[in-house]
């Protein structure tokens, strides 16, 4: 691969121990790791060189959950007021028509938001397996990641639980345990790459309590375990989901999964929005992880999780984007932003810095999703950064503290550049192995067709907020 020299950085920030700050700075990389890191003046020569003259330079953020293909359902109208049930049953409708070629797209077009905007390591949670599609579906998204060059973990998601057997989806996206369980294994032999920077690495993750059943969460950790893989799920996430775990299960979801053997380094939840103290001490004693996902949790008016608390009880905690249909963007920058802004309106202003929360969008996201590697830039270190250029009009009387001012200011959320394993993906903010314009076409044809096609089906008008919609069934016990 050789070298590549990110040059004269106006501001290197290191996201080390002491939150190194270095002003005309260079990073000096070979292959996939950084080999040197020093004034500008003392610079090295290398195979190429990126100019990063009035830019600040810092670590690729980590997305630690996602739905990449809700890329093609953002903003319908229908749900644009929903709370999350109503919200999955109307949605569900539309990704019963979810093919190989939509998976595909969907993923490029989140991967590529998620690329521009600061991201250079994402999971994703995939969990729809309409039963007319190919067997292999979940590769489209190894195919989609390796062409833009984003490092990748996703999981492969699962729900056996359809309206039949009490649950939310339709019968026709669930699959019985026996196939979840043996495509698990499948993509794990055929992609899982277990070098601490691996550009591929696989992870399991059942949808959520309410669509899976207790046998295939169990047998769902027990294999990952065998193999030596994380485990990921939803939990937590609304007051609707709590009601439902101590109704069916007399517990709460923490002690459900605590139970199921769901707690420990190997695993984390999404969202943990109705954590209280007692479960936010446990998850912290057994490192089980947290992605929080604030623009998600606002836009369905689910809550706010209790991150400061977390932080403080020494929880391993890390930003989402979350599923494109429950937050419209893939903005990581963005997730930033509203983090910061959100715990200060809940536990006062201190509650979170700027800092504070790029600090959990690198090394928080880094942990959570077991990259050691990752996260910061140091001698030795995983080779993924990016340079946002300050020299815009957003940034204009901001650079008293260039770090924070991409957080507290700016007129756009694009990177200039962007490095993965050492690789240039994006480059004068652009990305470099992906044609934006036919990515577009494409996701809005396919968007189109799906939403058609699940109109004629159901007999709901989804581009409307007025007229019928579908009934909304609460969750019930297995059947």
């Amino acid at each position: 691969m050789g070298t590549l020299l990110i040059d004269n950085a106006s501001t290197l920030a290191t996201f080390d121990d002491r939150f190194t700050r270095l002003s005309k700075a260079s990073v000096l990389i070979r292959d996939n790791r950084i080999e040197w890191i020093g004034p500008a003046s003392q610079a090295p020569a290398a195979d190429r060189k990126l100019d990063a003259t009035d830019m600040l330079v810092m670590p690729g953020m980590v997305n630690c959950h996602h739905h990449l293909y809700q890329t093609l359902t953002r903003n319908v109208p229908r749900v644009q007021e929903s709370e999350l049930f109503p919200w999955l049953v109307h949605l569900y409708e539309i990704w019963r028509e979810l093919t190989p070629e939509a998976l595909y797209y969907g993923t490029l077009v989140g991967l590529g938001e998620l690329l521009l905007t600061g991201c250079t390591t994402t999971t994703d949670h995939f969990y729809v397996f309409p039963k007319d599609c190919p067997e292999n579906l979940f590769d489209e998204q190894i195919r989609a990641a390796r062409e833009v060059g984003i490092r990748f973990q996703p999981t492969r998601g699962s729900m056996s639980r359809g309206k039949s057997q009490g649950g939310l989806p339709p019968d026709e996206v669930v699959q019985t345990e026996e196939a979840i369980l043996a495509d698990s294994e499948r993509v794990i032999h055929t992609y899982h790459d277990p070098d601490p920077l691996g550009r591929i690495k696989i992870a399991l993750a059942p949808c959520s309590p309410f669509s899976v059943t207790s046998e295939v969460l169990r047998n769902t950790v027990q294999l990952a375990r065998r193999y030596g893989v994380r485990c990921h799920t939803h939990l937590a996430e609304t007051a609707d989901e709590d009601a439902y775990c101590q109704e069916v299960y007399k517990m709460r979801p923490f002690d459900l999964m605590e139970s199921l053997g769901w707690v420990g380094p190997d695993i984390w939840y999404a969202h943990c929005v109705y954590l209280n103290q007692k479960e936010i001490e446990r998850s912290a004693a057994t490192g089980t992880g947290v992605a929080h996902c604030p623009v998600s949790n606002l836009r369905l008016g689910s809550g706010i999780a209790p991150i400061p608390e977390m932080i403080a009880a020494g929880v391993p905690v890390g930003l989402g984007v979350d599923g494109s249909a429950s937050n419209d963007s893939s903005d990581m920058l963005g997730e930033v932003r509203t983090c910061m802004l959100i715990h200060r309106h809940r536990t006062g202003v201190a509650s979170m810095t700027a800092e504070r929360a790029l600090m959990l969008a690198t090394r928080g996201g880094a942990r959570v999703l077991g990259y050691s590697d990752l996260g910061q830039l140091a001698v030795g270190k995983g080779a993924d950064l990016i340079g946002i250029s300050l020299r815009r009009l957003g940034y204009a009387g901001a650079l008293h503290d260039p770090v924070a001012a991409v957080v507290f200011c700016g007129d756009s959320h694009i990177v200039d550049f962007s490095v993965v394993d050492g690789q240039v993906v994006v480059e004068n903010g652009r990305l470099a192995h992906l044609s934006e314009e036919k990515t577009w076409q494409e996701a809005n044809r396919i968007a189109r067709e799906m939403v058609e096609r699940a109109a004629r089906r159901t007999g709901v008008d989804f581009l409307s907020k007025d007229g019928p919609g579908l009934p909304v069934p609460r969750p019930s016990q297995d059947s």
